[in-house]
């Protein structure tokens, strides 16, 4: 009798924990259309975009292993356009060469909370960039959908500590309801079950680049907004979205790479089509083995003629070295 009861109150426990962690995913859409394509046309590409977390092996994989398991007829296509240490801005110029051209998205994973908060980018920048991508992507498939997640680091705590939301779940939570996009708040979660002793940062999710058990829980909450879409009645038929006044007609949706071939008057610069850095010392995936505009002399120059609204600049200093990346 007394284990019955045990686990009759485990049960509810579970229950309840499953429903409390619901909350922390806000439906300003649906996810119709690649129900639609998943049930019924059988043929679908996931795209995941972000930093390192979302490059690293963990959630994203299980989220594959998830959608192929639990729809063996359907033809299943993933792009990786994770690359370590960026965030929404590079993300808004390497759109189209990271995702666009490797053929049409029906379901994009976005995520840029953690690096943004990392590399100091300025909400006015954030809200550019990634309301540029949502735009970018929505324009090149009108019936593309989109997720858009907010991951945990250490900063975010201290802010929900404080009373406050952080600038960048802010910012994305804004744009997703702009957009009519769900909404992850992955940084609120753990922060709320951290707080109520279910587990420790230090010994359970270790770092902003979580554990396997962190990463677990970040693939759950996924799972879970899939789950609950996905059981929903079937969509007659595909539907196109009509996109509104962008909120900041400055935004960054025309973002794309130039080509550095277009570089003039190289004097002391130098093209070469896989770098890699010739002190042996550690890189990151994405970063090496590109095309760069190389030098290794302090007098060099190069001018580079464009014209844009907006025009950035990917510069990676080593010793005596210096690589460009231009994007506009």
């Amino acid at each position: 009798m007394s284990r019955k009861f045990a686990i009759l109150i485990f049960s509810i426990v579970i229950a309840v924990s499953t429903m409390a962690q619901g909350k922390f995913v806000t439906r300003y859409g649906r996810l119709d259309n690649i129900r639609y394509h998943i049930k019924t046309g059988k043929k679908a590409t996931i795209t995941f975009m972000g930093g390192s977390i979302t490059n690293m092996e963990g959630w994203r994989g299980k989220v594959c292993d998830y959608l192929t398991t639990t729809y063996p007829g359907t033809a299943f296509r993933f792009i990786n356009a994770g690359i370590p240490s960026l965030g929404s801005l590079p993300h808004a110029f390497r759109f189209a060469h990271d995702v666009l051209s490797k053929g049409k998205t029906d379901l994009l994973f976005l995520e840029a909370a953690v690096n943004d908060r990392v590399n100091g980018t300025n909400e006015v920048t954030q809200r550019r960039a990634m309301e540029g991508i949502i735009r970018h992507a929505l324009k090149a498939n009108p019936q593309v959908n989109i997720v858009l997640m907010a991951f945990a680091d250490e900063d975010k705590m201290a802010d929900y500590h404080a009373g406050e939301v952080p600038v960048e779940v802010q910012v994305h939570e804004d744009l997703a309801q702009k957009y009519h996009l769900p909404f992850i708040n992955l940084a609120k979660e753990i922060t709320a079950r951290i707080d109520a002793g279910e587990f420790t940062w230090k010994d359970d999710f270790k770092d902003l680049h979580p554990s396997p058990f962190g990463q677990q829980l970040y693939f759950n909450a996924i799972k879970r907004l899939l789950n609950e879409d996905f059981s929903a009645s079937l969509p007659k038929h595909l539907a196109s979205v009509k996109l509104p006044l962008a909120a900041d007609p400055l935004n960054y949706e025309n973002g794309a790479y130039d080509d550095i071939h277009d570089a003039l008057n190289r004097n002391g610069f130098d093209i070469i089509a896989s770098w890699e850095p010739s002190d042996k010392v550690g890189t990151r995936e994405g970063f090496v083995k590109v095309p760069m505009l190389v030098s290794d002399t302090a007098e060099a120059s190069v001018e580079y003629p464009f014209t844009a609204a907006h025009h950035r600049y990917w510069y990676s200093f080593r010793p005596r070295c210096r690589c460009d990346q231009l994007s506009h």
